[in-house]
């Protein structure tokens, strides 16, 4: 959903150009007032992507919207609950093929006197679950709200039920699942910022869509909506659920083991291969060499380090081994280089060639030889090659 006023057209085309270039299939705009409707006159011929107006309040924006030329309208229950109001807004998007999303958010849901008995009933229904109350005014709701479409024949429907309890978001989304055919947009409302609502959205999120609950998405964060955006986009690529566009960077986790500034590099790497490379080769960037032959097995391009070194492989060949300050430049090339033969159908992702053999934890990544010479190893086999060290001498 776009962050500015919609009324100030040139920031709000812009803002919406941003968002679909980062991956976004649909973007929301707010309209509460009559000059943010007559904008999206002007702001939907310049984009490509559809449009959905937030309609609060006021049941007139919605029926501006559609003559605006809007995609699809979303309205609130707990605001807009006027029968007779509904029903115009109703007819005037079944009039245009529109879809009208219904959301029945934790924060906008109006208890109704007339629902006590149903919503008594339906907490007995839940009694079992933690929110059982809550679950059971959101269905009430969602009941007595799509009767009146259901009577005006309008089944073009979207049902979202965010709150910010995660545990709540995915029993309301199971439990509407059962209950009514329509599709479902899945997400946390009042996530908070990004650091924080990332970990509660994802709790939610992908544990429904692990269970095939949802059709379409959104990660709400306080903050930038590009990282909305690219958040749920690296969810959807993380289940399968969507093709990756660009590089799937692992990436070892801290440990002792690091002898590079491996932190650093990572995000160096992420940095550059994002704007570079667009197809969806996997690079691992490994710290040391206990588990970066393994880990880099499954990777296009792979980096692991040793001292202060590191050796890069393309699909399971070794390419290179260079010095720290050089890992960067070198584990780019090869990236773009691997790129440009895939692209020219000289090279499959995911084709490994041969298996890496990891180094001699003495030889060439690690400083094992130079210990040997100061005595603070002994070799304890013949050969080049130490089958055995003893750390600090006998």
């Amino acid at each position: 959903m776009t962050a500015g006023y919609t009324h100030d057209i040139d920031a709000c085309v812009r803002e919406i150009h941003k968002l679909a270039a980062a991956g976004a299939d649909v973007v929301r705009v707010a309209v509460p007032e009559k000059k943010d409707t007559d904008a999206l006159r002007h702001i939907i011929p310049q984009v490509r992507v559809p449009i959905v107006a937030d309609v609060h309040f006021h049941f007139q924006r919605a029926l501006e919207a559609v003559e605006a030329g809007v995609h699809k309208i979303r309205l609130n229950p707990g605001n807009i609950n006027d029968r007779e109001q509904v029903i115009e807004v109703i007819k005037a998007c079944k009039a245009r093929n529109l879809p009208i999303r219904v959301g029945v958010n934790e924060g906008s849901i109006i208890e109704r006197r007339d629902k006590q008995k149903r919503m008594k009933e339906l907490g007995a229904v839940f009694s079992d679950k933690k929110h059982g109350y809550m679950l059971a005014i959101m269905i009430a709701k969602l009941e007595e709200y799509l009767d009146i479409f259901y009577e005006q024949d309008f089944y073009d429907i979207v049902i979202s039920a965010k709150s910010m309890d995660a545990a709540l978001v995915v029993d309301a989304y199971t439990e509407i699942s059962k209950r009514f055919d329509h599709p479902l947009h899945l997400g946390v409302t009042h996530a908070g910022p990004k650091e924080t609502g990332c970990i509660r959205s994802v709790a939610a999120l992908g544990a429904l869509l692990c269970n095939g609950v949802g059709d379409t998405v959104r990660i709400s964060y306080a903050n930038d909506p590009i990282y909305e955006v690219e958040d749920g986009l690296e969810l959807l690529w993380s289940l399968g659920l969507r093709e990756r566009k660009g590089v799937d960077l692992i990436a070892c986790p801290t440990c002792g083991r690091i002898q590079v500034d491996l932190f650093t590099l990572v995000q160096d790497v992420r940095k550059q291969l994002a704007a570079k490379v667009t197809v969806p080769m996997k690079v691992a960037v490994m710290g040391c060499i206990v588990n970066g032959p393994g880990e880099a097995e499954g990777a296009d391009v792979a980096v692991f380090a040793g001292d202060r070194r590191g050796i890069i492989y393309v699909q399971g060949e070794r390419v290179a081994n260079v010095p720290e300050p050089e890992i960067l430049d070198r584990l780019l090339a090869e990236c773009l280089e691997f790129q440009g033969k895939v692209l020219r159908g000289e090279a499959k992702l995911g084709e490994k060639k041969v298996s890496i053999t990891p180094p001699d934890p003495l030889g060439e990544l690690g400083s094992g030889w130079e210990k040997v010479a100061a005595g603070m190893v002994e070799q304890t086999s013949g050969g080049s090659k130490p089958a055995k060290l003893t750390i600090g001498g006998r």
